[in-house]
């Protein structure tokens, strides 16, 4: 939790970042498609009502087949949409052609269903480059996830999406840094160890 873990972050995110441009696209979209079919076998996906999760970008585990199996299955879904200070208001999907582009090369839903929204979801799917043995992820650094996270009550199932070598590395942490209970990859659901507050 001292400054010298933002630089050990930093070079980190940078590591993980430059291996994911160099993944294959077919790589990814099927990396996609097979966490989508290990999320909606996953028990506590199946038994929610309303899941949080978002739309994919560039190198990430696609998540287009995921969103269409959630809408299959009659789940109430809410995606991110960027604020101008980082933060994340939610807004309802209803399809691709309920999004429309955003800043950053982002799909967003059209409404706005506040920032408090992400608390009143069963299950909180989220992106992220890397996660520790003991749920400790790695985002793209701007903090608008782990501000997400603080509010959604802790019991909650919370997942981050990853490929399978981005799973129990070590990562630097810092105090507003949230945890997150599995991971979900191609290999398939982890559960992870989060520390006894």
């Amino acid at each position: 939790m001292s400054d010298r873990q933002l630089p050990a972050k930093v070079a980190l995110r940078d590591q993980l970042l430059a291996a994911r441009r160099r993944r294959p696209l077919l790589e990814v979209a099927e990396a996609g498609r097979v966490i989508a079919g290990h999320l909606l076998d996953c028990p506590e996906v199946r038994r929610a009502a309303t899941v949080a999760a978002y739309v994919s970008v560039g190198s990430e585990p696609g998540t287009s087949a995921l969103l269409a199996g959630l809408g299959a299955a009659g789940k109430r879904v809410v995606l991110p949409r960027l604020l101008p200070d980082g933060d994340l208001d939610w807004g309802t999907w209803r399809g691709e052609e309920s999004l429309r582009p955003a800043a950053r090369g982002l799909l967003e839903p059209e409404d706005s269903l506040g920032v408090e929204a992400v608390a009143t979801a069963d299950a909180v799917l989220v992106p992220g480059l890397a996660v520790s043995p003991t749920g400790m992820r790695l985002g793209r650094g701007g903090g608008s996830y782990d501000r997400a996270l603080a509010r959604v009550p802790v019991d909650t199932f919370t997942c981050v999406l990853l490929h399978d070598d981005e799973v129990g590395l070590e990562v630097p942490v810092e105090p507003h840094d949230r945890p997150v209970l599995a991971a979900a990859t191609p290999r398939g659901i982890t559960r992870l160890r989060p520390a006894s507050a």
